[in-house]
């Protein structure tokens, strides 16, 4: 018998397009966390209400789910190369930011702020589709890096705002979309042609020796439709994997963005002062970011399935504990690094376990980004039902269901 080795994994980045992704993801970022501290400045520039200013960031999430479809369209048609899409996206982004801080009414902020939105999309989308391919078995392990430098810039964002002083702002914004720029000339460094997602070609050859093997044998017709009853059955597999990823994914958005919006109340209800509320909520956030720098080494050694159940288990620990006012800044800060990782580490697996559906990464990512949205809300009524104090144990409650469909996952996707 001959043993042949694997050939070596088609190489889509380049050491500079691998730096130049991850400085994308600092400003993807920082744009995210630019519109809250810049808030009071709106308000004043504009006579806005405390909703109408609120608006700026729900414009970006829209088009950042505009941004994630359209990416996914594009690059999935195969007319257009990754290049172009992450440069257009890069473009839209700067323009549209530029714009923002250009705008002379507050409708014209809001159109390019979704503008910008729709470029954050792109990007955001793309290198992580990109990542989850375009590393062979380190792809979880470089989702994790990439990802971690979205929190650097969602934490330099405010800060640099802070420093210069909201009324600012626009001086902020254009420095932002300058910084874009620059980005534009690693992008040679970027493949045009990404490699199959990974089980798409065991998928087809398994798929053609099967049709060949019916079309020889004397009893073709019933093969044929045993293969037909087999796609079916297939087909309804893949859509029960790809609705439970989607749950996944905007249940754990929902818990992060839960806990950054609630954390300070909380505090200041149990005791606390809103100083010490206020550092305990970055405290939460800088764990955000350095969960995925931890959990890099790691995914070169245990599967994204291990991962993601002790993050849902211990995020899920970490929030009932919160619910003991001593242990509750401890606790919130321990579920910033185990939820960290659910993001990146979920994607490759969900590349390996629906390898057939095409969009799913951007279906789940999409999701995420309204999951973001919807979550506000819907945390906010269930609040309103059960008291501040209860904030760490509703979100427990999500979080429990987070880890029980991680675990339906693990058995929906374990190949025989």
């Amino acid at each position: 018998m001959t043993v042949t080795s694997a050939p070596p994994h088609p190489r889509v980045f380049s050491p500079a397009a691998v730096v130049a992704s991850c400085a994308g993801f600092v400003l993807i970022g920082a744009l995210q966390a630019l519109y809250g501290p810049a808030i009071p400045a709106f308000r004043g520039e504009f006579g806005l209400s405390p909703s109408a200013a609120g608006l700026a960031l729900s414009a970006h999430f829209v088009g950042g789910v505009a941004g994630v479809l359209l990416f996914d369209r594009l690059h999935g048609s195969g007319r257009v190369g990754n290049r172009r899409i992450l440069g257009a996206s890069y473009l839209l982004m700067a323009l549209g930011a530029a714009g923002f801080a250009l705008a002379p009414t507050w409708p014209a902020a809001l159109a390019m702020a979704l503008l910008a939105g729709l470029g954050f999309g792109g990007i955001d989308y793309g290198l992580n589709q990109l990542f989850a391919v375009g590393f062979g078995h380190r792809s979880t392990a470089m989702l994790n890096i990439l990802n971690a430098h979205f929190g650097i810039g969602a934490i330099l964002g405010p800060a640099l705002i802070g420093a210069v002083g909201s009324a600012h702002y626009p001086a902020v914004f254009l420095g932002f979309a300058l910084a874009n720029l620059p980005l534009l000339l690693c992008l040679r460094g970027v493949h045009d042609r990404a490699p199959q997602t990974p089980g798409t070609a065991t998928q087809t050859s398994r798929e053609t020796s099967a049709v060949t093997t019916s079309g020889s044998s004397s009893e073709g017709s019933t093969e044929r439709s045993s293969d037909t009853y087999r796609g079916q059955v297939l087909a309804r597999s893949l859509g029960s994997v790809l609705a439970m990823f989607v749950a996944l994914y905007v249940l754990h958005v929902g818990i992060e963005a839960g806990v950054g919006g609630w954390e300070p109340t909380h505090l200041e209800t149990v005791g606390y002062g809103a100083g010490a509320a206020a550092t305990a909520t970055s405290v939460y956030w800088l764990m955000m970011t350095v969960g995925p720098f931890l959990a890099a080494p790691i995914a070169l050694r245990f599967s994204a399935q291990a991962i993601i159940t002790v993050s849902c288990a211990g995020m899920t620990g970490c929030l009932l504990l919160a619910t003991v006012p001593e242990l509750a800044p401890y606790a919130y800060a321990g579920v910033g690094l185990f939820i960290a990782p659910i993001f990146p580490t979920g994607l490759p697996w969900l590349n390996r376990a629906a390898p057939r559906a095409r969009r799913a990464g951007a279906v789940v990512i999409a999701a995420s980004m309204v999951g973001g949205v919807v979550a506000g809300p819907a945390l906010g009524k269930a609040i309103e039902w059960s008291g501040i104090r209860a904030v760490p144990l509703v979100l427990a409650g999500i979080s429990a269901l987070c880890l029980a469909v991680t675990l339906r996952l693990i058995r929906g996707t374990r190949t025989r």
